[in-house]
Order: C-alpha cells, then structure tokens, then sequence
C-alpha cells in the first residue's frame, strides 16, 4: 500500500516499528494467557501499562516525523514554511493514508476500552497490591493470607467505594511507585493509622454491628517453656454482646458501638497505645462523662492541640488483615497443629530464644534455626539426638515456617513494632481505657474487671483440668504460679518484655 511521501522518514518508521512491537507483544501475551492459563502481576504490569505507553509512543511519532518531513520538503521545493499538512483525497497514497488511519484509530480505540478496564482492575487486584512490590509489601501481603480476610480484596477495605477515595489512593500510589524505585521508603513501613477510612464506610458494609452474636466460646491451647513443654489450656466465654441477642449493644463488648452511644479519645501517642483521655457520651439520656488518666493527665494545650477522635471498629480491631502474631503465641499453635513437635523437650524453650534473636536477613534466620535446634540436642538431649533426627528435622521445619509467616527482617518487620488493640496480653488493648486509672471528677472509674469482657470456662492442665459450673466463671490462675502479682499489674509488664 502506497502511503504520502512524508510518512517515509526515520521518526515516522521508528514509531511505527515502535508501536507495531508493543500491539504484537499485547495481543501475543494476551492470547498465550488464554491458550495457556499462566500469568503473573508482572505480566499484567507489562501487557496493561507498561506495553501500551509503548504503543502510544510509537502512534504518536508516527505524525510527528510526517509533520518534520513535510515542513521540510515544502522548504525545499518553495523555500517557504509549510503551516501545515494538506491531504488531497484525490491522490491515491492520501487516501491509503486516511483509509489506514481511520483504521487502525477504530482499532486502537477498541484495544484501548478494552486495555483502560483490564488496566482498571489489575490496579484494584490483591496481585498489584501485594506482589508487584514485593520487598515492601511482603510482610503485609503474607499476614493478609493468613487472615481471616484473605478472600476480601485490598482495595474493599484500603479504598472502598466512590470516586473520591479511588482518586485518593491513586495519588498516594504515586508517591509509593516513586519511594519504591528511588529506595526512599521507611522499614517498617508504618500503620496507615491517620489516613484509613473510617470504618462504618468499609468494615460495616460486610459487619452489621445490630446482628452481631450475643456471645461465643473461645478455646486457647498453650505450652508453657518448661522442660515438657506443658500444655495448659483456656475455655473463654467472649462477651462479645449480652447473654441473650433481644438486647442488641446494650451490654458486651460491642457496647462501644452503640448507636446510642458515643466514645470519644484523645491518645497522646501516634500508635493510639495510649488513651488518657475519654468521653463518654449516652445520646438518648443526654448524659456526659469525662474520664481522664491519673498516671497521664493531660494539660489544656496538649487536649486543644491532639485530635480527638469518635472511637469505631479499627480502634480495637487495628490489626484485621495484617497481624503479626508474637512468638509465644504462633509457637503455641504450631505445637498445637503438630507443626512443632511437642515431644521435644525444651522445644518451647528454643523457640523463644530464637524468634527473639535479631537477625540481619531472613536467610541468616534460616541459618540460625537449622543449626541452633539439632545442636542443642546434640548437647543436652545426645540419645534423642541420635534416635529422633526426623522429629528434629520436623521441629526445624515448623520453626521456620512460623519465622516466615510473621517475622520479616528485612523489612524490620514484627509483631513487636505493629501493637494489636485487641486483648491485653502482649499490648495495652482493652488496659488502654480498662486499667483502673481512668477517672471522673466525681469519682467514677472505667473498670477493669476481665469479665466484662469474658469469663473463664475452663482452665489448666488437660489431666487436671478445672470446669465452671453452669453459668458460672472460674477465677483465672496463672500457670506460672506468681502469686497475686497478675491482679496488681498489667499483662503486658511481663508478657511484652519477657523475653
């Protein structure tokens, strides 16, 4: 096919190989997905963005060097400035040119609907957000597997709908592309704790706060780091709502959403570990009540200047998608699943010790672990060593399996640097407002009697194992015997430190 004389130059040839590659490549990888069924998020980052800039380059370069061609024949041939391209339908090589150009438009078009919907929903797919920057997003991307959460997409939650939040998180992806290619990102990166929608607009649209279950039980296997490895086991009675679901949030830990009901905080550290300020609102009666820390009061200016902020779903529930579970309680349940055998003595020992190492990379963890455990045995336990090597080998396994799904040394990534809000074991949770301390001008207390929250069903050792009577609750016993210690002091004094 004839096309005008001016199509015949370096810029205009260069953009239409240029743009013939780039469609081949789309519509080759396209068609080899389908026949093939393989694919990967750089795959759609190649076939959806970054191959179609490509195309768009070479189509655009295309007129360009016709335009610089003309412009300089029409100087050759009259020595004066062409002001712009002129097409005859007469002349057979213009009429190929439009004929060609209409065509390959309709086409494009039609490739670019297409490209612009799957471009669309490749940026809103768990595989974008979780693995195309996988360094980074590693941590995240492997806690949210775990979840209970892991068939809900990122963005369901991360943006929700409307237009305004997609905009929004399209901007703040900008700067992430950029702080990932310039290597200019923080480790860990931090909790999106100021800029996450609120909850009622994403957590409520699957969790109808009015038909929430009354209550629930709660079973908790635990290994205590002795030489047996001792299992002690906890039946809890979650009050989650009141005793009977009539009732609705009037009573239970669901209480704080009340619609009737208004919370408010204002926490003086960026990570909300520490509340000492609360009000207190009953919008039906009208009644008011500020409590205020009396380990932490807070001056007039800091309460003018810190946000105050009506508490919701994500105030206890921070940790949904990505938690990252602490040593003793991921240990717990791989000798629970028989990931690690229990059989072992001191396994719960030498887990502790090794999840709580620093290392510099995941792969000297790796390392760490394969050689630590079969010493050890070779040391203190040299029968087991030589008669158990394959229960040994079982142990190294399970360990770094646990390392792998919640420590991430790369990233700096842990437990231990993202608090959970929800409990009151390892981090202040429920204590953050529950501790006792919170006060009223006249002398009311937010209290911090556990059974608000739950009642123990049962509790102990399996062989000798205490059980409520019928609706009753048993006085919790530590299984370390401590004396009255845990009545006096948080959890966390112990739990978070201790190893």
């Amino acid at each position: 096919m004839k096309l005008p004389d001016s199509f015949y130059n370096p810029v205009s040839l260069t953009g239409s190989i240029l743009a013939g590659i780039s469609l081949f490549l789309i519509v080759f990888s396209l068609v080899a997905m389908a026949l093939f069924d393989f694919g990967s998020s750089y795959i759609g980052l190649f076939i959806f963005i970054i191959l179609p800039v490509f195309l768009i380059i070479g189509l655009i370069l295309i007129p360009i060097g016709m335009r610089r061609r003309s412009r300089k024949q029409k100087i050759l041939d009259s020595n004066k400035l062409s002001r712009g391209i002129k097409i005859d339908l007469n002349n057979k090589s213009h009429w190929n040119a439009v004929v060609l150009f209409v065509i390959v438009t309709l086409i494009f078009l039609f490739l670019t609907g297409i490209g612009s919907y799957e471009a669309f929903h490749y940026t809103e797919s768990n595989e974008f957000c979780g693995m195309l920057c996988h360094r980074v997003m590693k941590p995240e991307y492997t806690a949210y597997q775990e979840s209970s959460h892991s068939r809900v997409a990122c963005v369901e939650c991360h943006v929700g709908p409307g237009a305004d939040w997609f905009v929004r998180s399209k901007l703040s992806g900008l700067y992430q592309v950029y702080a990932v290619l310039t290597n200019n990102y923080p480790q860990p990166i931090p909790a999106p704790v100021k800029n996450l929608r609120p909850a009622r607009e994403t957590c409520e649209r699957c969790h109808w706060p009015n038909k929430f279950y009354s209550f629930r039980l709660h079973s908790e296997k635990h290994y205590l780091a002795d030489q047996n490895n001792t299992e002690w086991n906890v039946l809890l009675k979650m009050r989650t709502g009141p005793d009977h679901s009539a009732k609705g949030l009037s009573e239970g830990i669901h209480w704080h959403i009340n619609p009737d009901i208004r919370v408010e905080y204002i926490s003086s550290s960026g990570d909300r570990e520490h509340l000492p300020w609360v009000r207190y609102v009953n919008l039906a009666s009208g009644d008011t009540i500020i409590y205020e820390d009396i380990d932490e009061s807070l001056d007039q200016q800091a309460k003018d200047s810190l946000e105050m902020r009506l508490m919701d779903c994500i105030d206890c529930h921070n940790r949904p998608s990505h938690d990252y579970l602490p040593p003793q309680e991921f240990t717990d349940l791989l000798i629970a699943s028989g990931d690690i055998p229990s059989m072992l003595p001191e396994i719960k020992v030498l887990a502790m010790e090794l999840y709580n190492s620093s290392y510099a990379s995941y792969d000297t963890a790796m390392q760490a672990i394969e050689k630590r455990i079969p010493a050890f045995y070779d040391e203190y336990y040299p029968d087991m060593a030589e008669s158990s090597q394959d229960i040994i080998k079982s142990a190294v396994e399970g360990l770094k399996k646990g390392f792998t799904r919640n420590i991430f040394p790369e990233m700096k990534a842990s437990w231990d640097v993202y608090p959970n809000h929800i409990g009151h074991v390892e981090f202040r949770g429920c204590a953050r407002c529950h501790n006792g301390n919170h006060r009223s001008n006249d002398g009311k207390v937010i209290s911090r009697d556990c059974n608000l929250c739950h009642s123990i069903q049962a509790q102990g050792k399996p062989d000798s194992l205490q059980v409520a009577l019928s609706n009753q609750s048993l006085e919790f016993i530590h299984p370390v015997d401590i004396g009255e210690v845990w009545k006096e002091y948080a959890c966390t004094e112990c739990h978070r430190y201790l190893y």
